[in-house]
């Protein structure tokens, strides 16, 4: 069978062939539309996409390139359940905002927090009520000289002035407030205070 040399022969051009010069121009970077597909049913805002390496992406790249419109593929050189676990983390990054983020439960020890915190590489774990309402933080600091393992969590952690924001709110506005009382985690609640969400500063 013969192949269509036009099909795969054409101009081709890499960066050093393209010069782009300086000059005036009525089009506005807010008005320039990049969006590309990348399957027929997935639509990206920015036409960026990561090797499915494992020298390459991972979640933490996955999820920064989502952020900036992108998509990452994961690679395979790990198992089912590895891969499982990827996934989940980089869903629960979605639009900037951790959803359903770990959480303890208010009877829960010293001992318990500290685990989550080294199993998931964090440093702050919103507390919540049997309905899911936010009732503390606790952070690495609440922790850091705390040698009793079976004290209760409640008793540590933020419980009081935790600042939150509603569920919706702009990113933007989200880390105006992260950076105006210099904390890291900033729960997001809903109307009835229950947790929908965590931003965190990166």
């Amino acid at each position: 069978m013969s192949l269509d040399a036009e099909k795969f022969l054409g101009e081709g051009l890499t960066y050093d062939d393209i010069l782009l010069v300086p000059a005036y121009s009525e089009v506005l970077p807010r008005d320039v539309n990049i969006s590309s597909n990348f399957t027929r049913k997935i639509r990206l805002n920015t036409p960026i996409v990561s090797a499915a390496m494992d020298t390459v992406t991972e979640y933490s790249l996955a999820i920064a390139i989502a952020q900036e419109g992108g998509i990452g593929v994961l690679h395979k050189n790990m198992s089912i359940v590895q891969q499982a676990e990827h996934v989940r983390k980089v869903k629960r990054s979605e639009s900037g905002m951790i959803q359903d983020p770990i959480t303890l439960p208010e009877n829960a020890i010293v001992a318990d927090a500290l685990n989550i915190m080294k199993e998931h590489k964090i440093g702050g774990i919103p507390v919540v009520s049997v309905s899911h309402e936010l009732v503390g933080i606790v952070t690495n600091r609440d922790l850091r000289f705390e040698k009793n393992m079976s004290r209760p969590v409640k008793e540590v952690m933020t419980s009081e002035n935790i600042i939150t924001t509603k569920e919706g709110k702009d990113l933007q506005l989200a880390e105006n407030i992260l950076q105006q009382f210099k904390i890291e985690k900033l729960p997001v609640v809903d109307e009835n205070n229950k947790l929908v969400g965590l931003i965190t500063y990166k």
